[in-house]
């Protein structure tokens, strides 16, 4: 990055690894509840990825993670019908060194220095470092903090207990126009700093408040972080969707974001469970560095 640009750099960390339904990765004409509890079949495991980004107003994550409580408390999940729900959902692997207050300090951060956490959704596998972060501002769409208080949030993958933690600061980001051809075709997003260069925009589909965060440096291809709009850039380019979520939303937000990247090569889209995207931030990384040289 040049040293006029108020982002230093963009680093990733893993808290852990997930395996899941091949049907959760590439949509199938089978229902939801269908493949959820007859599949027997799982992916490799796949990375909890949560991004750090330095910027010159602080230290920035998207995503927090999954907790590691998750595979050591019993009480974790609800029980009932609807903890075998998230029985069959997903499977966790989150050694002691792979929390988020860990990963971090191997990063050399301390989790204490964050400013700010922005939430793509509110899934457990991506609000699992809440609790570790009561100092710092908590960032949701507007539309995603609504959906807590619809009906049966546990049966729509939404943890309250987990969420709506006591001390957090949160901070409900509304998208507004921002006039700007460049994210086009998207019209409006939220500004993260005022300066352009992490603007959250609305991405519905796996959750009706699903955003993504586009980063930018002058002279630099953008990053733009999903969440679980895809499991796979490959999949995602080819425009197929997840097996969770709004299909028809899925859909048109696939191909917004494969137009946003038609108009912009290099753009690299980083997902939270690809296992591509540290190959895609290392090159986006390495560009950088021989653009700067």
């Amino acid at each position: 990055m040049t040293n006029t640009s108020p982002i230093k750099q963009v680093s990733m960390l893993s808290t852990g690894s997930v395996s899941i339904h091949p049907e959760h990765v590439a949509a199938t004409r089978k229902p939801l509840y269908w493949w959820l509890f007859t599949s027997r079949r799982w992916t490799p495991p796949l990375p909890i990825n949560v991004y750090v980004v330095e910027h010159r107003e602080g230290l920035v994550l998207f995503d927090t993670g999954q907790d590691r409580a998750s595979v050591t408390d019993r009480g974790y999940f609800p029980g009932g019908v609807t903890g075998v729900m998230y029985d069959r959902l997903a499977r966790f692997e989150i050694a002691p060194e792979q929390t988020l207050t860990a990963q971090l300090a191997a990063l050399g951060h301390d989790i204490r220095d964050m400013r700010m956490a922005v939430l793509s959704h509110l899934h457990q596998d991506h609000i699992g470092g809440l609790r570790e972060l009561a100092h710092a501002e908590i960032v949701v769409s507007g539309r995603e903090w609504a959906s807590l208080a619809e009906p049966l949030p546990e049966l729509r993958g939404l943890l309250r207990s987990h969420i709506d933690v006591p001390g957090l600061r949160w901070r409900r980001a509304e998208p507004e126009p921002l006039g700007d051809p460049s994210i086009a075709p998207f019209t409006s997003g939220h500004d993260l700093f005022g300066d352009g260069s992490l603007v959250l925009l609305p991405t519905p589909g796996h959750t009706p408040g699903s955003l993504s965060m586009l980063v930018r440096a002058p002279g630099r291809a953008p990053l733009l972080m999903v969440g679980d709009l895809t499991y796979d850039t490959r999949l995602l380019e080819a425009g197929h969707v997840p097996g969770v979520g709004d299909r028809g939303e899925l859909a048109d937000t696939t191909r917004m974001v494969n137009e946003l990247r038609e108009r912009h090569p290099g753009l690299a889209v980083l997902a939270a469970h690809d296992p591509g995207a540290a190959t895609a931030l290392a090159a986006a990384r390495a560009m950088a560095a021989a653009e700067r040289g």
